[in-house]
């Protein structure tokens, strides 16, 4: 990488609290990229914009730095037979326990007519990871060659995948060197890294799911309401109409965490074995806004009504589940999937239920407690490299409100042991509060809280 200016005297700039051109961010971006910014740079940079911030040019700036820094992928005009006549789409979660949804949403939408390049990540903390939910599929494979992805997503409509070494990479090492320089929350590095991978998907629209609550990645509802803002506001300004959906993880959003659970769940959902609950509310919400979006190639749908009933009818018909067991069989895993899921998704040697201390109904939740749980399971991960059992988990999560008593539990474990068994369901006991209440005394939060829309400039 060449500079204009030593690279140096740029992060002087930042350290000062100056603003940074869009021709010195794309250098510094392409110097984290090519590796000519040594690791001390990257984190002294890092830690300027942690400590002064970015105004809005610069965090666009900084987005589309980090998406042209790699391959930005494009579905049209390429003379290979790839033009799709249907809209580029996609959705991110902030994350959060029982999170499920891109898992329904994917084929959803690829069952209505969009198409969907889902680059997903791992469990993070507390939270559940899309790729280590989809591992639990013996075969399946989460980092395709590029020439495959393509066809499924011309075939099929959607792949969930890992992200690729082509795809945004100057966001790969600069994650990782904020990981270790206590450099993670910052607003503008936050939004480049989320927005910097989904964007070089060559998206035509973007809807974000931001949750707020206990188990969040934002401490606040002020937090998560401004990080939900920024992300729309600087995706539509690089070119992405966009929609951040502030929802609410203050319990697990299904009644189940872990992995080959949670694919499980997402099943029975799709082949509407299930119906109603929160995961189907945020799943269909988000979905309806993508169907609304896509201007470039068109919409799916005039209105929100005519959204949702086009929705509503590719579920029931089993459209949405066939382009799920498409995908999956598509990547590697196994064709009957959906016919016969117990007898490809692993299952755990222990399940028993974990009950409440004292009767009475759900009145709160330490939801990053309950997710915290399944990482003591071994569903998560404590160090980078550890290894996951994806058999673990939580089913029948009791919602805010439920009663429990020596019939209905908090929750059942499912574990590799008894002593872990044990050691979740102490965890859970302490999360879960229970108390003598009538059931209008308690509280329910409202779970679709905001929605904020941008069109692109």
């Amino acid at each position: 990488m060449t500079f204009r200016a030593l690279p140096q005297e740029l992060i002087r700039a930042k350290r000062d609290g100056q603003a940074l051109s869009p021709e010195a961010i794309g250098e510094l971006v392409g110097g984290i990229a090519d590796g000519s910014l040594s690791d001390a740079q990257v984190g002294a940079l890092a830690m300027a914009i942690f400590l002064n911030g970015m105004n809005a040019a610069e965090t666009v700036a900084l987005t589309e730095a980090v998406r042209d820094s790699g391959e930005v992928l494009a579905w049209r005009g390429l003379g290979e037979g790839l033009d799709l006549p249907g809209p580029v789409l996609d959705k991110h979660s902030t994350g959060g326990v029982g999170d499920l949804v891109s898992l329904v949403l994917g084929p959803w939408i690829a069952a209505c007519g969009g198409y969907v390049p889902m680059v997903s990540g791992r469990g993070l903390g507390h939270t559940g990871g899309t790729l280590d939910k989809l591992e639990a599929i013996p075969g399946y494979d989460i980092a395709p060659t590029r020439q495959r992805l393509r066809t499924l997503v011309r075939e099929a409509g959607v792949a969930i995948v890992g992200q690729t070494a082509e795809l945004a990479p100057a966001d790969r090492r600069l994650y990782a060197i904020r990981d270790v320089t206590a450099t993670v929350e910052s607003l503008p590095l936050i939004v480049s890294s989320i927005l910097g991978k989904k964007l070089a998907c060559g998206l035509d629209a973007l809807v974000m799911d931001v949750k707020s609550g206990s188990g969040a990645f934002m401490p606040t509802l002020e937090k998560s309401r401004e990080l939900a803002q920024t992300i729309a506001e600087v995706a539509s300004r690089a070119g992405t109409p966009t929609t951040a959906l502030l929802t609410d993880m203050s319990q697990p959003l299904a009644p189940c965490a872990g992995n080959a659970v949670e694919v499980r769940e997402a099943i029975d959902l799709l082949l509407c074995n299930k119906r109603g609950g929160r995961l189907l509310e945020v799943t269909r919400t988000l979905a309806a806004e993508l169907l609304l979006a896509g201007k470039l190639a068109g919409k799916l749908a005039e209105s929100r009504d005519a959204a949702l009933a086009l929705l509503d009818e590719r579920l029931a018909s089993g459209a949405a589940a066939e382009r799920f067991a498409r995908m999956v069989a598509g990547l590697g895993g196994p064709a009957d999937l959906l016919e016969r899921p117990e007898r490809h998704l692993p299952r755990a040697p222990v399940v028993r239920p974990v009950h409440a201390a004292r009767s009475g109904r759900v009145t709160r939740m330490d939801t990053r407690a309950v997710g915290l749980a399944v990482v003591t399971l071994g569903g998560g991960r404590r160090a980078p490299s550890d290894a996951i059992d994806h058999s673990v988990g939580l089913t029948g999560i009791a919602a805010l409100g439920d009663a429990v008593d020596g019939e209905r539990p908090l929750a059942w474990v499912h574990a590799a042991s008894e002593a872990d068994a044990e050691r979740a369901a102490s965890q859970l006991r302490a999360a879960i509060e229970v108390n003598d209440v009538a059931p209008e005394g308690v509280v329910l939060p409202t779970l679709i809280q905001d929605v904020i829309r941008r069109e692109a400039p």
